[in-house]
C-alpha cells in the first residue's frame, strides 16, 4: 500500500510539473554547445601563444625565460571535454590552466615591447591582431556559456523541474566568472 502511495505521489508530481526532461535535454546541449565554442577559442589562443613564442624567440633568442618555454608547452595540452563540466575540479584546473597562459600571453608581449625591430615584424604583428581577434571571440565564447549555465542551472534548482533533474541526474553546472581573466 505505501508503495503505492509512493508511486502515485511522484505520478503526480511529474504529471503537475510537465516532468520538464525535455526542457532539461536541450539546455543540457545547449552547455554543451557553448562549453565547446569555449574550448574550441581557447585551443585557436594556445596555438596563436605557442607560434608568438617562436617569433618572440626567435628576435630574443639570448633572453630566452622558463616563462616563454611554459607558454609554448602549455599551448600543446589537450582541450577539455564536455565531461569537465561534471567535475568541478577538472574544470578548475582546466580555468588555472588558461588564466596561465593569458599571464603568458602578456608577458610575451610585454618581452616583445624591448624590440623595436619585433615590433616591426609582420608575422609579429599579424599575430598580435589575430590574439587581440580571438581574444573577442574568446569574450564572446564565454558569454553564451554563462548564460547557458544560468538558464540551465536555475531550471535544475527550481521546483517542480528539480524533481525531474534528481531522477535523471541532471546536476548543476560550474559556471566561469563574469569578465574573467581574458583579455585583462
Amino acid at each position: 500500500m505505501r508503495v503505492r502511495v509512493v508511486g502515485l505521489l511522484v505520478c503526480t508530481v511529474l504529471g503537475i510539473s510537465g516532468c520538464g526532461y525535455s526542457s532539461l535535454q536541450q539546455q543540457d546541449e545547449a552547455v554543451k554547445t557553448s562549453w565547446s565554442e569555449v574550448v574550441d577559442q581557447y585551443q585557436r589562443r594556445a596555438d596563436l601563444i605557442s607560434s608568438l613564442a617562436e617569433s618572440v624567440k626567435g628576435f630574443a633568442a639570448s633572453e630566452q625565460t622558463p616563462i616563454t618555454t611554459q607558454a609554448r608547452a602549455h599551448s600543446g595540452t589537450e582541450p577539455a571535454t564536455p565531461a569537465v563540466l561534471n567535475d568541478p575540479t577538472a574544470f578548475a584546473s582546466y580555468q588555472a590552466m588558461q588564466d596561465q597562459l593569458d599571464r603568458s600571453q602578456r608577458f610575451l608581449i610585454g618581452l616583445a615591447a624591448s624590440y623595436p625591430q619585433l615590433q616591426e615584424d609582420a608575422n609579429f604583428l599579424d599575430l598580435r591582431a589575430q590574439l587581440t581577434e580571438t581574444q573577442n571571440r574568446i569574450a564572446a565564447a564565454r558569454n553564451r556559456y554563462i548564460e547557458a549555465v544560468r538558464i540551465f542551472n536555475t531550471t535544475v534548482r527550481t521546483f517542480p523541474t528539480d524533481v525531474t533533474a534528481r531522477m535523471f541526474d541532471f546536476r548543476p553546472k560550474p559556471n566561469l566568472p563574469v569578465g574573467g581573466a581574458v583579455g585583462k
